[in-house]
């Protein structure tokens, strides 16, 4: 495993929250990829325009959407206002406090009425008084949070959606999608968008957009003010596809990461979330134990591989000179599990923690 991620002899990667990591395998084929560019300039563009086709299929068969439903963004951003762009003005927001930046923002800054609620042990049943009053018409959330780890429950999703077949529910999927096995047509998710440089280990400039038929009806109309252009090389695409891929998708990025769909589907998504499972929760009793971590975040039924711990600055100083890579975000220190983090990855940083190391 080692050999496939250099990174992992020189530190122990506790950061795959912050950033994935790129294997060497995936290093080569970007080369080769480029190489053959070089070579073949538009040739090998148009040898190539399949990539794309594969990797929407590729999404699609891993994660249970539809083809046509499935759009390649350049990361969650993008999606995200895209979607948001294409939305009714009237709709009013359901958000989580301290949410990612990126999901909270441009609903507020697109002036959405929206109203937010705190995260703790009975988030569900505020989630449930607050539609009753405030009456959202869309809950936007990250599937994990990414200061937290707090992971939505998943049966909670399923069952909001069929109380509430109307509202539209929207997750960022960028702390999410690669961490367990995962069926968007069976989750009750309306869209699930996200970036493919943090779990999906496919560094930067490429992520996805799965939509419910439901959804894109909600978004189809206001972007179906103009025909549809009839040059031959945009053949095939319609009106949302206009939307979520104007222009050229790069077969490098985009590329890569169908290049890293395939390695992980080779483990398997039940698998890494076994193993990633496992070693997060013990993590989670070793450190709630040290007073570390909440109580009430032992009980919950789904599990992240994120968690944040209150440190001073001190044992940050500590972690950083043992070379354990972990992130600051919030009021704590950030670290995370994928799968080719082992035991003895935890057992140093608890050696630093204990002072012991």
């Amino acid at each position: 495993m080692n050999l496939s991620f250099p990174i992992l002899k020189e530190y122990t990667y506790l950061n795959t929250a912050n950033s994935g990591i790129l294997s060497t395998n995936l290093a080569e084929w970007r080369t080769q990829h480029d190489q053959a560019f070089i070579a073949g300039g538009s040739i090998f563009k148009m040898e190539n325009i399949p990539i794309i086709t594969d990797l929407r299929n590729n999404i699609a068969k891993l994660f249970s959407s539809k083809p046509e439903n499935t759009y390649l963004v350049q990361n969650f951003s993008v999606g995200f206002n895209t979607l948001l762009s294409g939305l009714d003005k009237n709709h009013r927001f359901l958000l989580l406090e301290e949410e990612y930046p990126s999901v909270s923002y441009p609903i507020i800054s697109m002036g959405f009425d929206y109203h937010s609620i705190p995260i703790d042990e009975k988030l569900e049943e505020n989630i449930i008084n607050v539609i009753e009053k405030f009456k959202p018409t869309i809950l936007a959330f990250s599937m994990v949070q990414y200061i937290s780890g707090f992971r939505m429950d998943e049966d909670f999703i399923r069952k909001l959606k069929k109380s509430y077949p109307d509202l539209l529910l929207v997750g960022d999927g960028t702390q999410f999608l690669g961490t367990t096995a995962f069926n968007f047509e069976k989750s009750g998710l309306d869209a699930l968008i996200g970036s493919g440089y943090k779990w999906l280990l496919a560094g930067y400039g490429n992520g996805y957009a799965l939509l419910s038929d439901q959804m894109k009806n909600a978004i189809y109309n206001k972007n179906k003010l103009a025909e549809l252009p009839t040059a031959p090389f945009l053949k095939g695409k319609d009106h949302l596809s206009m939307c979520f891929e104007p222009g050229h998708l790069d077969t490098l990025n985009f590329g890569t990461l169908n290049e890293s769909l395939n390695y992980l589907g080779s483990f398997g998504f039940d698998w890494i979330e076994k193993t990633t499972q496992t070693l997060s929760n013990q993590a989670r009793l070793e450190l709630n134990s040290r007073g570390l971590v909440p109580d009430w975040m032992l009980d919950r039924k789904y599990q992240s591989t994120i968690m944040s711990m209150p440190l001073d600055q001190k044992t940050v100083d500590k972690l950083d000179a043992a070379k354990i890579l972990c992130s600051p975000r919030g009021a704590g220190t950030r670290i995370s599990f994928h799968f080719y983090n082992k035991e003895e990855d935890l057992n140093r940083l608890l050696q630093v923690l204990d002072g012991k190391s």
